[in-house]
C-alpha cells in the first residue's frame, strides 16, 4: 500500500492551478504518516475548505508517497467517496479501492441518511419491549431465588451481601452527606428570602422538613447511588463478561442470579433506605444552620418544632421510597451488565445507559409516589 520514492520526505502540500479557465487542486509531497505527522492539522483544514466545492478537480499524480494514513485523510475529506473529477495513478487507484472496501465492511458508509420517523418509532418501541421483557425475567428469577433461600437458608450469600452493603452504603456516606448538607443550606436560604417578605419565618421548619424528608432526601440519595454504585455494578458484571467469568460460573453449575444479582438487590434495598435517613439528617442540619443565620431561628427551636411540623408518615414514605429505589437501581444495573458484549466499547456504552436509565426511572417512581400518596402526611 505504501509507494516508496526519493521524495517521500517532502512536505505534503496542496496547490491550486488554473488550466484553461478551470481550477485544479494538485497535491504534492509525501502524503504518508511521516509527512502528515507535522502538517496533518493544517492539511485537514485546507481539505475541508476545498472539498466544499463539488465541482473541484483533483490531481494526485504528483504525490511522491501515499499510504493508508494519507488516503484515509483524503477519503474523509471527500465524504467517503471519490470525487467526480480525479486524476490519479493506477497504484493510487488500487489504494482507494481497498480503502473503499474496508470502509464499507468495517464502518459502513461515512455519509448516513436519517431513518424515516415511523421506522425510528418502531425501533424505539421494539428496544423498549426487549428491555422490559429482560427486566421482568430478572425480577421473576429474583423471586424464585428468594423462595429458594427461604427454603434453604444455608444458601444465602451472606458474604456477598455484606460486601455489597459496605460498598454501596458505607462508602457512599461521605458524598451523600456533602450533597445533603449543601442542598439543605440552599433550600433554607432561598426559602428564607421568601418567608421574610411575609413575616412567616417560623414556617421554615415546615418547608425544610417536608421537602427534605419526603422528597429531596430520598431523591438525592437514589440519584447519587445510581451514578456511583449502579454504574460500578454494571461495570463489574461487564468485566466478568469480558473475562469470561460468567461462562465459568455456568460451567461450574453456579447460579449467577443467586451469586451476582440477589446480593446486589438485597444490599441496595437495605443500604439505600439507611442512606436516605442519613441524607435527611445531614440536610436538616445544613438547613437549620442557614435558618439560624438568616432568620435567627434557634437550633433547639428548630428541632423541637420539627416533629410537630412534619408528621411521621412523611418519614415512612421517604424510607419506603429508598427501598423501592434500591430495588430498581440494582435490577437495572444487573440488566445492563448482563447485556455487555465481550469488548470494551460495549462496556462503556452499557454502563452509561445503566446510569441514565436508573436516574430516569428513579424520577419516574418518585412522581408515582407523589401521586399515590398526595393526601398522606400533609
Amino acid at each position: 500500500m505504501v509507494q516508496q520514492s526519493p521524495g517521500e520526505a517532502f512536505t505534503p502540500s496542496i496547490e491550486k492551478r488554473t488550466v484553461s479557465g478551470r481550477y485544479i487542486l494538485v497535491l504534492k509531497g509525501g502524503w504518508n504518516l511521516r509527512g502528515l505527522s507535522a502538517e496533518g492539522a493544517r492539511l485537514r483544514e485546507q481539505l475541508q475548505v476545498y472539498a466544499r466545492d463539488e465541482a473541484s478537480e483533483w490531481d494526485i499524480r504528483e504525490v511522491a508517497a501515499l499510504d493508508s494514513a494519507g488516503a484515509f485523510l483524503l477519503w474523509r475529506a471527500w465524504g467517503g467517496q471519490l470525487p467526480g473529477k480525479l486524476y490519479l495513478r493506477p497504484e493510487q487507484e488500487s489504494t482507494f479501492i481497498r480503502l473503499q472496501n474496508w470502509s464499507a465492511t468495517s464502518f459502513g458508509p461515512i455519509v448516513r441518511h436519517a431513518k424515516p420517523v415511523g421506522e425510528r418509532v418502531r425501533s424505539f418501541f421494539s428496544v423498549g419491549t426487549e428491555h422490559l421483557r429482560a427486566l421482568v425475567s430478572i425480577l421473576g428469577q429474583l423471586i424464585l431465588d428468594v423462595g429458594h433461600v427461604l427454603r434453604h437458608p444455608r444458601d444465602v450469600p451472606w458474604r456477598e451481601i455484606s460486601a455489597a452493603i459496605h460498598e454501596t452504603g458505607g462508602r457512599a456516606l461521605g458524598i451523600t452527606a456533602l450533597v445533603g448538607f449543601l442542598i439543605g443550606i440552599v433550600v433554607s436560604y432561598l426559602s428564607s428570602l421568601q418567608l421574610q417578605t411575609f413575616g412567616a419565618q417560623i414556617y421554615i421548619v415546615n418547608i425544610l422538613g417536608l421537602s427534605i424528608i419526603r422528597e429531596l432526601g430520598p431523591l438525592l440519595a437514589a440519584i447519587l447511588v445510581a451514578g456511583r454504585s449502579g454504574s460500578a455494578m454494571t461495570a463489574r458484571i461487564g468485566v466478568m463478561r469480558v473475562t469470561q467469568e460468567l461462562d465459568a460460573l455456568e460451567a461450574l453449575g453456579i447460579s449467577r442470579s443467586l451469586r451476582l444479582i440477589f446480593p446486589k438487590v438485597v444490599a441496595l434495598m437495605v443500604a439505600l433506605p439507611l442512606l436516605v435517613v442519613w441524607t435527611d439528617a445531614i440536610a436538616l442540619i445544613g438547613g437549620a444552620i442557614a435558618a439560624h443565620f438568616e432568620l435567627g431561628v434557634g437550633y433547639y427551636q428548630f428541632f423541637m418544632k420539627l416533629p410537630d411540623a412534619v408528621p411521621a408518615a412523611n418519614f415512612t414514605i421517604g424510607f419506603g421510597k429508598g427501598a423501592v429505589f434500591g430495588l430498581f437501581i440494582a435490577l437495572l444495573a444487573c440488566h445492563f451488565g448482563l447485556r455487555i458484549e465481550p469488548n470494551t466499547e460495549s462496556l462503556g456504552n452499557e454502563t452509561t445507559r445503566s446510569v441514565v436509565a436508573s436516574i430516569t426511572l428513579v424520577i419516574l417512581i418518585d412522581a408515582v409516589f407523589a401521586i399515590l400518596f398526595r393526601g398522606v402526611g400533609l
